[in-house]
This record gives structure tokens, sequence and C-alpha cells, in this order.
């Protein structure tokens, strides 16, 4: 169950779900160790911190949204997934109604250590929405599709070895600016989290308690030294 948060009330209902989370690391902004998450602060801390960092930085994000993307919905709800058994993860999504969706799990609340971590992992994933990332996603994923499929009927293929080549190229399409989009999302992502008071240097030390992805092939996302450069770059 997702429940709505949109910056002014869920506060009381998390309480009670962020104690004694054990979880897989995994999620889009970065991956922590597996197992139980040691919670650096208290329940009550942990929620009313989440809280008071989302109030700061939706205004902001909002901001820089309308000024560099102002066709875009600008209008970020930030939700919390309630699920205690959810990875430790942040996303986010465009709801039906067109509004940039930013997802936190409740995991993923208890497991940042400070104030600046959870704004760099807010304003990132503003980031995507403002640079447009799941359009252009869905752009090369469509496109590498139909490429792989043209090129497999031009050899004869049809049928299922036709599918097989579209849904092929749909994967290598998703994938193939993953990388950079992250990047992109970070940089953006930490001008948004310095605006709104927050220290994005010390907010990227998130990566430095995360097992690095290393530089993969198709991989979804960057080294993390990359990543911290890349916040550092945009701070220059």
């Amino acid at each position: 169950m997702i429940a709505r948060f949109r910056i002014t009330v869920l506060l009381l209902p998390l309480l009670a779900l962020l104690a004694g989370c054990d979880v897989p690391g995994t999620g889009p902004v970065a991956r922590p160790p597996a197992g139980t998450i040691d919670i650096p602060i208290s329940v009550d801390a942990a929620a009313r911190r989440f809280v008071s960092v989302a109030e700061r930085v939706e205004p902001v994000a909002e901001r820089v949204c309308r000024r560099d993307a102002p066709d875009l919905n600008c209008d970020f709800r930030i939700v919390v997934d309630d699920n205690p058994q959810a990875p430790i993860n942040a996303f986010q999504l465009v709801d039906k109604s067109g509004h940039p969706v930013i997802v936190v799990t409740v995991p993923m609340i208890a497991y940042v250590q400070n104030d600046d971590e959870m704004a760099f992992i807010l304003s990132h994933e503003a980031a995507h929405h403002i640079a447009r990332h799941l359009d252009r996603r869905r752009e090369s994923t469509r496109a590498a599709a139909l490429i792989f499929a043209s090129a497999a009927a031009r050899g004869g293929a049809s049928g299922a070895a036709l599918d097989t080549a579209a849904r092929l190229g749909a994967v290598l399409g998703s994938r193939v600016y993953a990388k950079d989009y992250e990047l992109e999302a970070d940089a953006i992502g930490a001008r948004i989290a310095r605006d709104a008071g927050f220290d994005p240097i010390n907010g990227a030390r998130y990566f430095e308690r995360s097992p690095d992805p290393g530089n993969r092939f198709l991989g979804t996302h960057p080294p993390n030294s990359n990543r911290v450069e890349a916040v550092r770059a945009a701070l220059r």
C-alpha cells in the first residue's frame, strides 16, 4: 500500500512501521548492504526528519522544475510506501493525473543517517522528472525495439523470433543511457538540495555505505565514485 504524503501529513503512521526493518538493499538511488537496518536515531526522530526535509525540498524542486521545464507538471507529490518489508528504495513516477510522484520506502527513511542524505535522495528523484528521464527512456526503449525488430525481419525472422528481437532491443534501449541519467539526476539533485539549505556533499556520502556497482556494460547505475564526482562538479 502506498500512503499519500503530500508534504503535510503522514507522520504518526510511520512511527510503528520504522522499527525493526529487515530488508534486502535494492533501489535506484543506491544499494545498501542487505540485512537488518541499524536506525541511528529514534523512530520518532526518523519520521519527523523525513517530513521536515521533504517540506523544504519540495518547493525548491517545484521552482526549479517550473524554471527549467515549464511545460511539465511540476506539482510534486511525495508519498511513502508503508510496507516495512519493502526494499531500501526511492523512485520517481508519474501518476494517472500527470503529477510527478516521488516514492520513498519506510526502510529507506530508516536507513539514511542525516538530513543531508534524505534531502539528496529526494532531490535526486525530483531531478529525474525535471530532466524528463522517464520520457527519454521510453523513447529509447521504443526506438531500439523497432530497430531490432526491423533488422530481424530483414533477416527473415517472424513470429516468436521477431518478438524476441523486439524485446531484446527494448531491454538494451532502456539501459543504454541509464548511467547518464543517474549522473544527470545527481548533478541536478545536488543543486536542488543545496538551494533547499542542505549539504549535498555530505548527502552524497550515502554512497560510501552502498555497494559499488562498478562500471558494468549496460548496467543501470554508474560507479559510486563517478556519482560523488558528479555532485562535486555540479556545485563548483
